[in-house]
């Protein structure tokens, strides 16, 4: 048996909350991978070394990433689930007092007590459990997040950020395969600041020197240990 709350939150991951996280997960796949084969080709290791530790590192993150989406996303909706079953549960025994906290919703959001009322009433004629989710919850039963899509458009993401400063590192002449790298991230991360800043709303310049930094440094103190270790320490 649910008691009845006093109010409820709740909220569902919108597409620019998607596209967020996509390049934060491009983000994390550029920087990991670029830090880990820098470090690596800073001990003087093959072409061959380098490209099967990539690999295996990209498989390694891909994967991570996958599950940690996955089982973060599948609590996210067993909280969900259970918040819809609490307000059914309200609605059916509850339903003076859901229908005052819809009442309450809508007046703090600017509308007379006589106009939010008539809202109320209104859409809990039309559609009682809807328009309360949605006012009280802002989750929308029929678009819950799936965690296999979830899973596998975070390992596709950052799949495709560890790709750049892989292929990068394997592809350039072996005297100059670091300084191609950090190019290549440094391009990479303008990219990825430049959609983060889009859609943040933040200030551009802002976004980038964060991102470009936290990759750069990476990278150095990476290479900083390979050099350390090539050199016998």
């Amino acid at each position: 048996m649910f008691p009845h709350p006093e109010s409820h939150t709740g909220s569902v991951a919108s597409l620019q909350n998607w596209l967020r996280a996509a390049v934060l997960g491009a983000n994390d796949g550029i920087v990991s991978l670029a830090a880990l084969v820098v470090g690596i080709a800073a001990t003087s290791a093959s072409t061959q070394t380098l490209l099967v530790t990539g690999v295996a590192a990209l498989v390694a993150g891909a994967l991570s990433m996958a599950v940690g989406e996955y089982v973060s996303v599948s609590s996210q909706r067993d909280i969900e689930h259970a918040l819809l079953a609490k307000e059914r549960y309200e609605l059916e025994h509850y339903a003076d007092e859901e229908l005052a906290e819809l009442i309450g919703i809508y007046e703090k959001k600017g509308l007379s007590h006589e106009t939010a009322r008539t809202v109320a009433l209104e859409l809990t004629a039309h559609d009682a459990f809807a328009a309360h989710v949605d006012a009280e919850l802002g989750i929308d039963p029929d678009d819950l997040t799936d965690p296999l899509q979830a899973a596998f458009a975070s390992a596709a993401a950052f799949s495709l950020g560890a790709v750049i400063p892989l292929i990068a590192i394997v592809t350039a002449p072996v005297d100059i395969r670091v300084q191609v790298t950090f190019v290549a991230v440094l391009i990479a991360l303008v990219g990825t600041g430049l959609i983060s800043a889009k859609m943040s709303g933040a200030g551009t310049r802002m976004v980038i020197v964060r991102m470009i930094f936290g990759g750069l440094l990476a990278m150095v103190i990476t290479f900083g240990i390979g050099r350390l270790f090539g050199a016998g320490f």
